[in-house]
């Protein structure tokens, strides 16, 4: 747990600066970090991404409803083509889905949405 709270802080920390943190040997790391993405707990690494540095200034949440029974699969497909959608979940209630939608300023918003 402790290597994961690392590399969730810095994925691209070195073996030995993960080590410092949790007390073991850089080659120590490294074999338990093969042995978690080989189990799946580790998928892959990511980076974090600011988004004001990139000019993304609006954040909206929309409420998308769906016309009859749509597949998560059909849904995911609509949103994945727009950028500016960084998440989107499928939820219980009226509402099929939300998206969370970063964009430049609120016309930018409006062209996505």
């Amino acid at each position: 747990m402790a290597i994961l709270r690392a590399l969730s802080v810095d994925a691209r920390a070195t073996f030995a600066q993960v080590g410092q943190q949790v007390s073991l040997s850089a080659p120590a790391v490294k074999r338990r970090v093969d042995r978690l993405r080989e189990r799946g707990v580790i998928r892959g690494f990511t980076v974090r991404l600011d988004p004001a540095a990139m000019g993304w200034h609006t954040e909206a949440f929309v409420e998308v409803y769906c016309q009859g029974s749509t597949s998560p699969a059909t849904m995911r497909a609509a949103v994945e083509q727009y950028p500016e959608v960084v998440a989107a979940s499928t939820v219980t209630g009226d509402v099929d889905l939300v998206v969370q939608v970063r964009a430049r300023d609120m016309r930018h918003l409006e062209q996505v949405v």
